[in-house]
């Protein structure tokens, strides 16, 4: 048996691992996006690494688009198997993906205006709407804890990894040569003591571990700081200095858990008395799915929703979709807190309104959470005095606030936490992916530190026999 590491590896995008078992079933772990890096991300995602047409299975860990979104292109090129997930991944991974093809066309329309302007070949978005509907008649459910035989050889069991809604720990048991091989991919990992779902559950024990890495280096604060911190920044920005708080936040998960947070105080009479916007069409849908998936809730959401059976919505909250309501934010003047996607700044909504109020001190941008580090977030969140927005330079006089503590990824201790259900002396192999390199040889040393061993870091495109 081999895997094969073909995205996310020494790196956070582009989540996509290749199982080959000796019968030649070849199993895909995940058919996420590159982001982050241009052009290099553009012929990374064109360009698969693999024959779409020799998959006969694939497993999505969840519905992120830097794990899900190359999914639609997959099955474009030829793959015309099942692909398995839990129910709130497929229900998630709809909206979704149907976002990621309206932006990939109307950025290529964009695009394709100064390429012709150039006498270049226009381009074409890698797949649209269409090609969705098609992967998505392709979605096949798993409950969480059950295991579903896929062939006579393979049994595959998705555990709450706890990262967002319906996300999995993937566990495989593989019979080759008459014995039977146990696999798991972590997918990412999500926090303990979360305010909206579950801890990350124990998973089967296993002799070979792929497992995620992002915050490898980094202890996050405690809830109740964040809390604290998120108040202050609006008091300071909003009360204070009469400016508007911009938060780039993932659609799905990020977004949610501040819109809680923000409920939260509403509730308490702690908000201040301005208005709040959740500026993204994907980000209202998202927040709609979530609603209807209460299973995945962990008891202290549930215990909340008995005072207030809309935790995700308030007197002072309005959900955007219309493009022009968006526009008419960058005018109105006085306090606000905007929320858009996407958390990377790359792309949405997010960047028009970085680029209009950047240049403003009243005013901050609140980074709450992971961004890579050559992407607009990333130069913003390291300390960038100016930046390139849709082909403009900026200067950033907007203070820039920081907080990781609302990431949706485990911190070190909390990985090792969730691995602590591992037996040390059968588990043969673990491989990090999903993080940056630094990130990873501090993870790896934590991990033998923890008394865990064989820790590879595969790069991308490593194949190593199992």
């Amino acid at each position: 048996m081999k895997v094969k590491f073909l995205g996310a590896a020494r790196t956070v995008t582009g989540s996509k691992h290749l199982i080959t078992t000796k019968s030649g079933r070849r199993i895909l772990l995940d058919c996420g996006f590159f982001q982050g890096k241009g052009q290099e991300s553009e012929e990374k995602n064109r360009h698969l690494g693999l024959d779409p047409r020799m998959i006969h299975y694939l497993i999505l860990s969840h519905a992120h688009i830097d794990h899900s979104g190359n999914i639609p292109y997959l099955v474009k090129q030829g793959y015309s198997g099942p692909i398995y997930c839990t129910s709130a991944t497929k229900d998630l991974c709809e909206i979704m993906l149907r976002d990621s093809a309206h932006i990939q066309e109307s950025d290529v329309k964009y695009i394709n205006k100064r390429r012709i302007k150039r006498g270049q070949e226009p381009l074409k978005p890698l797949y649209n709407e269409a090609d969705v509907r098609k992967a998505m008649s392709q979605f096949v459910t798993i409950p969480y804890d059950e295991e579903y035989r896929i062939d006579d050889d393979i049994i595959v069991r998705l555990t709450d990894s706890g990262h967002i809604l319906g996300s999995a720990a993937v566990n495989l048991k593989i019979k080759e040569d008459g014995q039977e091989r146990k696999i798991c991919f972590t997918g990412d990992i999500g926090r303990y003591d979360g305010s909206i779902l579950r801890d990350p559950q124990e998973f089967p024990e296993c002799e070979v571990l792929i497992c995620e890495s992002t915050y490898g280096n980094r202890l996050h604060s405690t809830n109740e700081l964040s809390q604290r911190q998120l108040y202050d920044a609006i008091h300071e920005t909003c009360v204070q200095n009469q400016g508007k708080l911009i938060i780039p936040a993932f659609s799905l998960g990020r977004t949610q858990e501040l819109v809680y947070a923000l409920d939260r105080m509403a509730t308490n009479k702690v908000l201040p008395e301005i208005p709040v916007y959740v500026d993204s069409p994907l980000s209202t849908n998202a927040t709609r799915v979530i609603r209807e998936h209460k299973e995945c809730f962990n008891r202290d959401i549930l215990d909340y929703m008995e005072r207030d059976p809309d935790p995700f919505g308030f007197d002072k909250l309005t959900y955007i979709r219309e493009v022009e309501a968006s526009k008419a934010l960058n005018a109105e003047h006085g306090p606000s807190i905007i929320i858009s996607a996407s958390g990377m700044m790359e792309a949405g909504r997010i960047k028009h309104h970085v680029a209009n109020n950047i240049g403003d001190p009243k005013n901050t941008i609140l980074i709450v959470g992971y961004a890579e580090p050559s992407s607009l977030g990333g130069r913003i969140r390291n300390g960038s005095k100016r930046v390139r927005i849709f082909g403009e330079e900026y200067e950033v006089k907007a203070k820039v606030v920081v907080l990781d503590s609302y990431s949706a990824h485990a911190d070190y201790q909390e990985m090792i936490r969730y691995l602590s259900c591992q037996n040390k002396k059968t588990l043969k192999r673990i491989f990090l992916v999903h993080g940056e390199y630094d990130s990873q040889i501090h993870f790896k040393g934590h991990l033998q530190e923890a008394g865990f061993g064989r820790i590879s870091i595969p790069a991308e495109g490593d194949e190593i026999e199992l």
